[in-house]
């Protein structure tokens, strides 16, 4: 049977004391999954880094996905025939936040199914929660792959598209995802809150753990007012700067360029 559930050598540290020293379990179909262990085992940390990662997992995939179907579809020129349509890149880009933001709302709404059945402890049965991973994953989808078509647009191939995976890694481990942004430098924890990685894991949370585990946040509180306007913001930067630079891209395009970088990528 498949493990629908695959943890390996899940660690986190407090200063110089290791709360988790490389955690390992699997949970295959049809299991029920029991944490068992003293007050201060770890057991609490380890749901609270699974849940961050539904955050980091809508970034990453809005990103890189977003950014790396605009460099395929610009070489196998896709884009060069949506620019001939009025319109073009404006629906080009819709259409794509809609078809991704589908898959991932898809995998996100499966982790969280699963997740019910595995685990003990998610507020995952309210009403309140699934509102709340709603408006945040709507909130944080919009936030994100408006601009991770900027990013594909500004690299010329997927070889050059490197960069955003160094990014990511870096805002990453500044963002509470894998350790709590309150035991980071206080200029750290200002650098990960200007991003949407943060806000999106603080949602995540706010929507899945008790309430009473606010109080390892930031100010003691999951600030969801905070957090619906930090993504806004991002959300209505990328989708008024993604339409302007696809333009300035789709106007450099050409049959012959396209021909070129379609032979290029054969040769490679």
């Amino acid at each position: 049977m498949d493990d629908v559930l695959d943890v390996r050598d899940l660690r986190m540290r407090y200063g110089k004391t290791d709360v988790l020293n490389g955690v390992s379990f699997a949970a295959r179909r049809g299991e029920v999954l029991a944490l068992l262990g003293p007050n201060g085992a770890g057991k609490t940390t380890t749901i609270e880094m699974l849940v961050s990662v539904l955050g980091l997992d809508v970034v990453a995939y809005g990103f890189i996905t977003m950014g790396d179907l605009l460099v395929t579809e610009r070489e196998d020129g896709t884009l060069l025939r949506a620019k001939a349509i009025p319109n073009g890149m404006l629906g080009y880009l819709l259409g794509k936040v809609v078809n991704i933001s589908g898959q991932i709302a898809f995998v996100v709404a499966i982790t969280l199914l699963t997740g019910a059945f595995l685990f003990t402890g998610l507020a995952i049965g309210s009403p309140g929660s699934w509102l709340t991973v709603a408006w945040v994953l709507v909130l944080g989808l919009l936030a994100t792959l408006p601009l991770g078509a900027v990013l594909g647009s500004l690299f010329p191939s997927q070889r050059s598209a490197g960069g955003p995976m160094l990014l990511l890694a870096g805002l990453a481990a500044i963002s509470g995802i894998f350790y709590p942004i309150t035991h980071l430098p206080v200029f750290l924890q200002w650098t990960g809150q200007v991003f949407p990685m943060y806000w999106l894991g603080l949602g995540m949370r706010s929507a899945l753990l008790p309430n009473a585990m606010a109080a390892a946040e930031i100010g003691h509180s999951w600030r969801h007012l905070a957090t619906f306007g930090v993504l806004s913001a991002w959300a209505i930067a990328g989708l008024v700067l993604a339409p302007v630079v696809l333009r300035r891209m789709a106007r450099r395009e050409s049959g012959s360029s396209a021909a070129a970088r379609r032979e290029k990528a054969m040769r490679r």
